[in-house]
């Protein structure tokens, strides 16, 4: 399964995405609001991604955000409806999160079974506050201490947006 953007490619892990995912997820930058640490150890990354591959397509619509055939990024649902992103740092600020965002909601809200995604920001992450807002995202509650991670005890921002919201019909 894929999904083409003018200059993306979104499509399911592989064994060979382990070095570029790896540069991706032990990036202190772009892990400061993931949920857990940078990964300092390769085997670390190798986890995360023999889980993304395993997860069942029934449960999970995740996918590996490639650009000129390296993947820069994830975006998707370990667990549907939950969805989440990360794309590393040098790729930020050209419009690239927000094109893979529209293209995997498009996706996601084809499906039948799914209604919804949902989406739990931490509200110093400004920016992927606005990237979701800007695609039809919409704030439906805040929380505070709900997660503790590598840099202290985080708050969420909590955001859903609806198939009915976009005009989409299920496939």
């Amino acid at each position: 399964m894929e999904i083409t953007t003018p200059r993306l490619t979104l499509r399911r892990a592989q064994p060979s995405d382990l070095d570029a995912l790896h540069a991706v997820l032990s990036n202190e930058q772009a892990m400061l609001y993931w949920s857990t640490a940078p990964h300092e150890r390769i085997e670390q990354t190798t986890e995360w991604l023999d889980s993304m591959i395993a997860s069942p397509p029934e449960l999970s619509e995740d996918f590996v955000i490639v650009r000129d055939g390296v993947a820069i990024g994830k975006v998707g649902a370990w667990r549907l409806p939950e969805f989440g992103y990360i794309l590393h740092p040098d790729h930020w600020g050209q419009g690239l999160g927000r094109e893979a965002i529209a293209a995997f909601i498009a996706h996601a809200l084809a499906r039948p079974d799914v209604e919804r995604l949902i989406a739990d920001v931490d509200p110093r992450n400004a920016a992927s506050l606005r990237v979701l807002m800007a695609l039809g995202f919409r704030e439906t509650g805040r929380a505070e201490r709900t997660l503790e991670t590598h840099i202290g005890w985080c708050d969420s921002v909590y955001l859903e947006i609806e198939r009915a919201d976009l005009g989409l019909s299920p496939d």
